[in-house]
C-alpha cells in the first residue's frame, strides 16, 4: 500500500486537477453570465496543440503560452459572436466546437509535424516544457516541501486563480455586473451597462482560461502533443462548475476530488489493476456528482413546495 499511497500520489494529484481547475474558471465566467459553454474541451484541446506549436517554432515556452492564450482568445471570441451575437444555441456550438478542435488538431498534426498519434519532439524542432519551480527553504520542510516544491508555473499559477477568480466575482463592480448579466440583464440594461458586454467578457476569459488549461496538458502535464489529449476533461470541468455552484473554492475543491481519482487510477495500474477500469474512475465519479447535485436540487424544490403549501 505504501507504492500507491505516499507523498508522489500527492504530487500527482495536484498535476492532475490543473488543468480541471482552469478550464472549470473559465466555465464559471460563462456560467454567471447565463451561458454553458460545454466546447471547453475542444478549447482545451487547441490550446494545447498550440501551446506546443509556439513552443517549438517560436524557441520557448513563454512564446507557447502566448500561443495558446492567443488561440484561447480567439475562440472564446468565436463562441461569444456565434451565441451572443447571433444566438445560436449554446449546446450546439460547444458540439460543433469539440468536434471542429478534434479534426483540427488532427490535420495539424499530420500536415505540420508530420506524424500521427503523437509529437514529442525532434531534433529540429524541441518542445520546450514549462519550468518547474523550486525553493531551498520550502524544500527544507518535512512533507509540505516534496509536496508544493517541483510543480510547474501554471500549477501554482491555478491556485492564484481561484482566490482571484473569487474575488473578482463577489468582490468588484465588473463581477457584479456579470452576475447580474445572467440573472437580471434587463436591470442591468436600465443601470445603463450592456449585458452582451459582460456576456463577450465572460466568453473572452473562458477562451483565456482554456489556454492555459490546455498549455499545461502539453508543456506542463507532459511535454507532448497528442491526438484527443484533453480526454473529456472539459466535460468534467462542467461537472466540476456545476457541483460547485459556480463558485471558485468550491469549484477547486470538487477539480481536486477528480485529480486524487485519476493519480490514484495511474498508481493503481503499477499494481497489474486494468488501465481501461482505472481510467473508467474519473468518470463514473462525475456521474455520481451530477446525480447528487440532480437530488440535490430536486429535494430543495419538494422541500420549497411544501413550506409554500
Amino acid at each position: 500500500m505504501s507504492d500507491i499511497f505516499n507523498i508522489g500520489l500527492l504530487q500527482n494529484t495536484l498535476r492532475t486537477t490543473t488543468p480541471v481547475v482552469l478550464a472549470a474558471l473559465g466555465i464559471m465566467m460563462t456560467d454567471h453570465v447565463g451561458i454553458m459553454n460545454i466546447g471547453m474541451d475542444g478549447m482545451m484541446l487547441c490550446g494545447a496543440f498550440f501551446a506546443v506549436l509556439g513552443s517549438c517554432f517560436l524557441g520557448s515556452w513563454g512564446m507557447g503560452l502566448l500561443t495558446a492564450l492567443a488561440v484561447g482568445l480567439v475562440l472564446g471570441l468565436f463562441f461569444g459572436v456565434l451565441v451572443i451575437k447571433f444566438k445560436s444555441d449554446e449546446f450546439i456550438i460547444g458540439v460543433a466546437l469539440n468536434i471542429f478542435a478534434g479534426g483540427l488538431t488532427v490535420f495539424l498534426l499530420r500536415t505540420i509535424f508530420g506524424v500521427a498519434g503523437a509529437f514529442s519532439g525532434s531534433q529540429e524542432l524541441p518542445i520546450y516544457g514549462l519550468p518547474r519551480l523550486n525553493w531551498p527553504w520550502l524544500d527544507s520542510i518535512p512533507l509540505i516541501g516534496p509536496l508544493l516544491g517541483g510543480n510547474t508555473l501554471l500549477v501554482y499559477a491555478s491556485w492564484a486563480l481561484v482566490a482571484l477568480c473569487y474575488l473578482f466575482i463577489y468582490k468588484t463592480p465588473m463581477g457584479f455586473w456579470m452576475r447580474a448579466a445572467g440573472e437580471h440583464p434587463e436591470s442591468l440594461r436600465a443601470a445603463g451597462i450592456s449585458p452582451e458586454k459582460m456576456k463577450y467578457l465572460a466568453s473572452l476569459l473562458c477562451g483565456l482560461f482554456s489556454g492555459l488549461a490546455g498549455a499545461h496538458l502539453s508543456l506542463g502535464y507532459l511535454t507532448m502533443f497528442t491526438e484527443n489529449m484533453s480526454a473529456s476533461r472539459g466535460f468534467i470541468a462542467v461537472a466540476c462548475c456545476i457541483f460547485g455552484r459556480s463558485n471558485p473554492p468550491k469549484i477547486f475543491l470538487a477539480a481536486l476530488l477528480f485529480g486524487f481519482i485519476d493519480a490514484l487510477g495511474l498508481r493503481l495500474q503499477s499494481v497489474g489493476i486494468s488501465s481501461n477500469l482505472t481510467s473508467m474512475a474519473p468518470y463514473v465519479v462525475t456521474v455520481v456528482m451530477m446525480v447528487w447535485v440532480v437530488r440535490r436540487a430536486e429535494h430543495k424544490k419538494q422541500k420549497l413546495a411544501l413550506l409554500r403549501g
